[in-house]
């Protein structure tokens, strides 16, 4: 069997856009491994709820281990916040440095499989941006063998349209998608571990009923509503299109 670890931003990003293919992964006996950047801490806030809504989610999902690299949120806009005393926003992190420590959890896990985030980071938040570029070196770093970059397909993107930054999707990537993956099987757990993310509800843009309803919807309606994840392979051709991570 073989390892994944699957590097994100912020505790919720594991389910918006991998949470079904780290459940599959799972289920068919790979080990699975979940690194966030930061904590979703912006301040020096005594509070674990994002980490520890972390560890549900991740459980639901079936990971194995869970780390956290321990940097602030970085925010989203045009300003950058000054840095919390004692701790460095994600953003004006050493890549190197950065992409030193993710590249010890895989070397460690002997990871067959990193997955990290397109170029511009999805939606361009400065978190998601970073991700890629200490995703790429750690890879490097650590003799990674393959890295997948998680997208959305552009017309999929169009068929949402102006909501689409409501649910935070990233930005069209177009025919470069090389993986396909079909996790409408594990519609159950994806809705799961979305719904462990509670404290997301209020700053997510979407009204608390709207998510509650969400999250109310019967296994298959969810499922048929996000029954694929899509991502990039750079090392293969265009027109390439495969069905499982790890094909």
């Amino acid at each position: 069997m073989s390892t994944v670890v699957a590097f994100h931003a912020h505790p919720d990003d594991e389910v918006i856009l991998t949470g079904g293919t780290l459940a599959r992964a799972s289920a068919a006996g790979h080990r699975v491994v979940v690194v966030t950047a930061t904590d979703g801490r912006m301040n020096n806030e005594e509070d674990d709820t994002r980490i520890n809504e972390l560890r549900v989610s991740t459980s639901i999902l079936g990971a194995h281990r869970v780390e956290c690299l321990g940097y602030a949120d970085s925010g989203y806009g045009a300003v950058i916040y000054p840095d919390p005393p004692g701790r460095l926003r994600f953003a004006r992190a050493d890549v190197d440095e950065a992409a030193q420590r993710l590249a010890e959890i895989l070397r460690a896990e002997s990871a067959d499989v990193l997955i990290s985030y397109q170029n511009n980071g999805g939606y361009g938040h400065r978190d998601h941006v970073q991700v890629h570029h200490v995703g790429k070196r750690a890879a490097e770093l650590a003799a990674t063998p393959r890295v997948l970059e998680a997208t959305m397909p552009r017309e999929l993107l169009l068929q949402v349209g102006h909501r689409a930054h409501l649910l935070r999707l990233p930005a069209p990537y177009g025919p470069d998608i090389a993986h396909w993956i079909d996790v409408f099987r594990f519609a159950r757990q994806q809705r799961d571990a979305f719904a462990a993310h509670c404290s997301q509800i209020a700053s997510s843009g979407l009204s608390a009923r709207a998510f509650e309803l969400l999250l109310r919807l019967p296994t298959q309606a969810f499922g048929l509503l996000f029954p694929r994840e899509w991502f990039i392979d750079p090392t293969l051709p265009a027109g390439t299109v495969r069905h499982d991570i790890f094909d």
